[in-house]
């Protein structure tokens, strides 16, 4: 069974960091990734990174203050959330592709105060 467990989400103030964790029970995915989705809001795509670890994109909201990685021992993926701001508010859900299917987490919440 294919299952993604995020962590990592809490309180923080505008220009904090937060680092979030998503441990995968799966073996082969091809790509892995990070969206978000806020009250009233679509989820959005945050970033995204194909199997052996290299960044393929992020979102432009992001771009320079996020950074995705990957562990591959712990096979665990990462998102390091820098200089945040209260628009990055949202849950955040780990994403990744197996086999042309896709497999989400629970999502984790994030919250950052002005």
């Amino acid at each position: 069974q294919v299952q993604l467990v995020e962590s990592g989400g809490g309180l923080v103030q505008a220009g904090g960091s937060l680092r979030l964790s998503c441990a995968a029970s799966g073996r082969g995915f091809s790509i892995y990734g990070w969206f978000r989705q806020a009250p009233g809001k679509e989820r959005e795509f945050v970033a995204t990174m194909n199997w052996s670890g290299g960044t393929i994109d992020y979102a432009d909201s992001v771009k320079g203050r996020f950074t995705i990685s990957r562990d591959s021992a712990k096979n665990t993926v990462y998102l390091q959330m820098n200089s945040l701001k209260p628009e990055d508010s949202a849950v955040y859900y780990c994403n990744a592709r197996l086999r042309a299917r896709d497999y989400w987490g629970q999502g984790t919440q994030v919250t950052v105060s002005s």
